[in-house]
């Protein structure tokens, strides 16, 4: 499998990752615990580019569903996600991630889409 992952290719794991969840019984949204800094540190490679699959897939989606037909900025962080992360792939997101991680021993409980958003989403939109 090539480093980038095509838009075709995520869409259609979609569909497997929504099986794997249903079947996995109910989980109520109160269950689905926070990804942190603690949970990714812990993790192998290969959980880490699920969840990173998981949050690219929710980008494309909403980007899909809404093309031609955007909210404004003030009702999505959609755009500004794509703009940020333009440019990234999973790799380097993942190992972004873990250099951060890694360089902040102190800070484990931060959650990881934050670390993302402003590690480099907010950097990714000066640019």
């Amino acid at each position: 499998m090539t480093k980038r992952l095509s838009l075709s290719w995520h869409l259609t794991i979609v569909p497997v990752l929504l099986a794997a969840v249903l079947a996995g019984g109910n989980v109520r949204a109160q269950e689905v615990p926070l990804i942190t800094g603690e949970h990714w540190t812990r993790s192998n490679e290969q959980l880490k580019k699920v969840y990173l699959i998981g949050v690219a897939n929710v980008i494309q989606i909403e980007s899909a569903y809404n093309a031609g037909n955007a909210p404004p900025d003030s009702q999505t962080i959609i755009p500004r996600a794509v703009k940020g992360l333009k440019g990234q792939t999973l790799d380097t997101v993942r190992d972004g991630l873990d250099r951060w991680y890694a360089a902040h021993p102190d800070r484990l409980q931060r959650p990881v889409i934050e670390t993302i958003w402003f590690e480099m989403v907010v950097p990714g939109l000066k640019n």
